[in-house]
């Protein structure tokens, strides 16, 4: 099976609850070398928003057909290690669409303060044809003041 990786719209994460905010600057993130991103910010430290659910950006995602999703590729940079993205989660929308499936489900901690690249881990072959898929990145803030710049965000698919 070929693998390859395509890039999604990373400028186009939602915050999932009010204490994740998320802003962008053409120029400059403010964090490391500069380079521009989605940069995340929390009102609140830990990783659980003040909903009571999990502190996530997140966003619905459009898979070609005839193609499935296995893992997801992060770039990203920290101001500070002590805040970062503590979970990627790839969940796909049932039918009827009153609950949505955890696929992929990834805890590491990417807690390098950066520049960097990585993969989740591994899923089987996830059919976006069997429904919507949601894509999470759980972020945990050690420190208000912290950011978290997201530089690219992709699928790694298989046909």
């Amino acid at each position: 099976m070929a693998q390859h990786v395509m890039w999604i719209d990373h400028l186009g994460l939602l915050p999932g609850d009010p204490s994740v905010q998320v802003s962008f600057n053409a120029v400059s993130s403010g964090v490391g070398s500069g380079l521009s991103g989605l940069v995340i910010q929390s009102t609140t430290t830990g990783d659980v928003g003040v909903s009571g659910g999990n502190k996530v950006v997140w966003t619905a995602l459009e898979v070609p057909p005839g193609v499935k999703v296995t893992a997801v590729r992060v770039c990203f940079e920290n101001s500070n290690p002590r805040s970062y993205i503590d979970q990627v989660r790839l969940a796909q929308v049932q039918n009827p669409p009153d609950d949505a499936f955890v696929l992929l489900d990834d805890p590491t901690h990417l807690n390098e303060t950066g520049p960097v690249c990585v993969d989740s881990a591994s899923a089987d072959p996830i059919d976006p044809q069997a429904g919507a898929l949601l894509l999470e990145l759980r972020v945990n803030f050690g420190d208000t003041a912290d950011r978290i710049v997201v530089r690219g965000l992709g699928l790694r698919l298989v046909h």
